[in-house]
């Protein structure tokens, strides 16, 4: 699909696309829109939410993506009763054990993409939408909003990397607590745990959401690619090996006009105006 438009749903599906994509500026804001099932993730929603992020990474007219719900939800995980109606025999388990690899990629590539990315929570968050939501570089939940696994409730093991990002946010320790006995925790738990960045009231959420994703979107498009790089780097790399992702980096950035652009505002004592070059 193309995320060219300023705003245009998704995909032309019966009932309603249950993704939009709309361009703010350089912001491109993805919505999951089933609000009836608490946007919970189908197959196909699954589907549309892949094609777009990988879109987003790579068009050089978008400078940060913003993923949140409709309606009082953020996202309730998994649809439990999607599966119920298909047709055709049973999946194998090495065809299912694919399937959800392949729903995974979103949320690596959310985490990875050379660009920042926000979970703009305005509700619920739960299992594998929690998942979505941790994958982000930034998230930004209303007062209201509401975290939790939940795998553990529903019989299953965890999947889109929950294990991964929440090890790494909280620790093993208090990720094992969240995982084991799927507490529901309150955005300002969240926020205190690290699990949380932002919280705003939720008549503000989208527009302390934009303020933010619009900073970053209009910044210097080639340092904040190369902050991604030696972030994820330190995520698994030795000290050697994030010193050289931040020497390549830093040599990188000094040959951009945005660098030449940040030393001349400050010497003329005005705010920089990068170019992401």
């Amino acid at each position: 699909m193309s995320l060219n438009d300023e705003s245009r749903p998704a995909a032309d599906t019966p009932g309603g696309a249950p993704l939009a994509a709309e361009r703010n500026g350089r912001v491109l804001i993805l919505t999951l829109s089933r609000p009836d099932k608490l946007n919970a993730l189908t197959p196909e929603l699954h589907r549309l939410l892949h094609a777009a992020v990988i879109d987003a990474a790579q068009d050089a007219n978008i400078g940060a993506v913003v993923i949140t719900g409709a309606g009082r939800a953020f996202c309730s995980g998994g649809d439990m009763g999607g599966r119920r109606d298909s047709a055709g025999a049973a999946p194998t388990l090495e065809q299912r054990a694919d399937e959800l690899r392949s729903h995974g990629e979103t949320a690596r590539l959310l985490h990875e993409m050379p660009k920042p990315t926000l979970a703009m929570i305005n509700g619920v968050a739960a299992g594998a939408g929690l998942a979505l939501a941790l994958a982000c570089d930034l998230r930004i939940a209303a007062g209201g909003a509401v975290l939790t696994t939940s795998y553990v409730n529903v019989a299953l093991s965890g999947d889109l990397g929950s294990s991964y990002f929440l090890t790494r946010l909280v620790g093993s320790a208090k990720a094992r607590q969240l995982m084991l006995l799927s507490d529901k925790i309150d955005a300002a738990e969240g926020h205190r745990i690290g699990l949380i960045n932002l919280i705003a009231e939720p008549d503000t959420l989208r527009e302390t959401t934009m303020q933010v994703a619009r900073h970053l979107a209009d910044g210097p498009a080639v340092a904040l690619r190369y902050i991604k790089r030696n972030l994820l780097c330190a995520e698994t790399g030795s000290l050697s090996e994030v010193m050289d992702s931040e020497a390549f980096g830093m040599a990188r950035c000094g040959r951009t006009q945005d660098v030449k652009e940040a030393a001349q505002a400050f010497r003329d004592k005005r705010p920089p105006i990068f170019k992401g070059c």
